[in-house]
């Protein structure tokens, strides 16, 4: 494929396969951050159903750089990339089995609920750290895409008990499209240094 053309389908199949919803959590999330409010005036504009102009200029900020970061990948289609919408579905899956939750009802809370939540903790670890591993092994690439994914993922757990009091299904989605992005950049980063020496 040219070289847009495949950073269009790429930037955009991750949000055709899940219908969008973790888009939606995340141009939510991205509105109640942006209020400064209260925990509880952030559960407000989380269940509110319109997206406000924060959601839409992050919104474009996150799909414009998705299909940068795609369109000049050399090699968009490795085992780095491949695995790691695996690794992000693990660290958001373990953190919904073992974080706090913001509230009593919601996707997060069924979820948390319908579970085993110690058992389901520790397949998501062990696949986590096995996914890791994959990664990991003798790519560059893949070290700094698990980096990513961990820093992203301390900057959530951190953010979901300070400004929500826990978390959401909304949260979810938002630690997800920004932990994929984050990993796509860091192998991204990596292959533009290796380019550079």
């Amino acid at each position: 494929m040219p070289d847009l053309l495949r950073g269009a389908v790429l930037c955009l199949l991750p949000a055709a396969v899940t219908g969008g919803i973790h888009l939606d959590g995340y141009c939510d999330t991205v509105d109640a951050l942006a209020s400064h409010g209260t925990p509880a005036r952030r559960q407000e504009i989380l269940k509110d159903p319109h997206i406000g102009a924060f959601g839409v200029i992050r919104l474009c900020w996150y799909f414009l750089l998705s299909f940068a970061l795609w369109t000049t990948l050399a090699a968009p289609v490795g085992k780095e990339l491949c695995l790691s919408f695996c690794l992000s579905r693990c660290l958001s899956g373990w953190a919904v089995a073992r974080f706090p939750l913001a509230k009593h009802s919601g996707l997060a809370y069924t979820f948390a609920t319908a579970a085993d939540r110690k058992r389901v903790a520790w397949i998501l670890l062990l696949a986590g750290v096995g996914l890791g591993g994959i990664v990991c092994w003798k790519s560059l690439a893949g070290g700094a895409m698990v980096l990513a994914a961990l820093l992203v993922f301390w900057d959530y757990w951190r953010r979901s008990r300070k400004y929500f009091g826990g978390l959401s299904g909304d949260l979810a989605g938002w630690f997800l499209q920004r932990v994929e992005l984050w990993m796509l950049a860091a192998v991204w980063i990596v292959e533009w240094g290796a380019h550079l020496l």
